[in-house]
């Protein structure tokens, strides 16, 4: 499977999205909102991708709920993660369950039109950051790990695997590193002790078959940011907490890379890094430099670790609503709100 995952323009493939979905190179394609028009357009056009690539090739999208909720019409609606607790009445097994049901009842719908996974769940606290907020669990570590683990169970027994986000935590820094580059200049001791812990819980329960890195440089580990850190990566990820999972890259077009250089520098550092997959979204000049000409290479351990992420489930969208348990799931998280 290729290193590299692209997007493609709209609700159907344009003659260069076969183009460049056929390349070697390609083994991923995530989906955005412009990509989604219905269930039944959607189902039509992962299958397409599928055809233009061939089988092997791993469909994502962002599907957190809240604010990051790509298909909105006839997907049921997903309250942001940190409302979750809120919603509960602060109450921690109602919060479990709540956090479960959605887990599923993301999974389900996202598969349901044909997709793999979802980059979820956002696994940093509720901090100063401008991106996360809200799209974290909680402030405090203690309630973000027992509703993340549930979520996680959630996805699982719908037949998603989760990946955990933004390693090793972007809610401590304040910039948005879509159009900024944080820097967090605390020690390695003080990230350890508080955002670190979710991602070392979940890593210790086996429950994260995938991570995407922060791009946040965090100075006292690496003067580089992590996506591009092989001391972040290989050292503290793979050595000290025994991760064998996929590593993705954040996305490569976003500001929080730039620092790196250009697009076919940002991709070969990342890979050099230990990155599995590398994004490179919303750029397809970007993209299309990449492919021709960055210096990156097939990678057989990475092409495994992708291959298990690739669902195993049949269900269409015709039959989900006909399954019990998305018609639990449903109607439980639509009671809550």
């Amino acid at each position: 499977m290729g290193p590299i995952m692209l997007d493609v323009q709209g609700t159907s493939l344009s003659a260069e999205d076969k183009e460049l979905l056929e390349h070697p190179l390609v083994g991923g394609c995530i989906l955005f909102s412009r990509n989604y028009h219905s269930p039944q357009q959607m189902t039509a056009l992962t299958q397409d991708i599928r055809n233009a690539a061939g089988e092997n090739i791993l469909l994502a999208v962002d599907h957190e709920g809240g604010r990051v909720q790509r298909f909105r019409e006839h997907f049921t609606a997903i309250p942001a993660m940190g409302k979750l607790w809120s919603l509960a009445g602060e109450d921690k097994t109602r919060a479990m369950r709540l956090a479960h049901q959605c887990g599923l009842l993301m999974a389900l719908e996202v598969q349901a039109v044909g997709i793999d996974i979802s980059f979820a769940p956002v696994l940093d606290i509720n901090g100063i950051s401008e991106v996360i907020g809200d799209r974290a669990f909680h402030q405090q570590t203690d309630v973000i790990i027992p509703l993340a683990t549930a979520f996680i169970d959630g996805m699982n027994s719908a037949g998603m695997l989760a990946t955990g986000k933004h390693f090793p935590g972007h809610g401590s820094v304040k910039e948005d590193s879509h159009i900024a580059l944080p820097v967090d200049s605390r020690c390695f001791n003080d990230i350890a002790g508080l955002d670190l812990k979710p991602f070392k819980a979940m890593l210790d329960k086996g429950a994260l078959s995938a991570l995407m890195p922060a791009h946040v440089i965090y100075p006292d580990v690496d003067k580089l940011g992590v996506g591009f850190s092989s001391v972040w990566l290989q050292k503290v990820l793979r050595q000290t907490l025994a991760f064998d999972g996929v590593i993705f890259s954040d996305d490569l077009s976003m500001e929080g890379a730039a620092v790196i250089g250009g697009y076919m520098e940002r991709a070969e550092a990342a890979q050099q890094a230990g990155c599995d997959m590398l994004l490179v979204c919303n750029n397809r000049e970007a993209a299309i430099e990449v492919i021709d000409n960055a210096n990156i290479s097939i990678d057989q351990v990475s092409s495994r670790r992708l291959g298990k992420l690739l669902k195993i489930t049949d269900t269409d969208w015709a039959g989900l609503a006909k399954d019990p348990r998305w018609q639990q799931a449903n109607r439980f998280v639509k009671d809550f709100l």
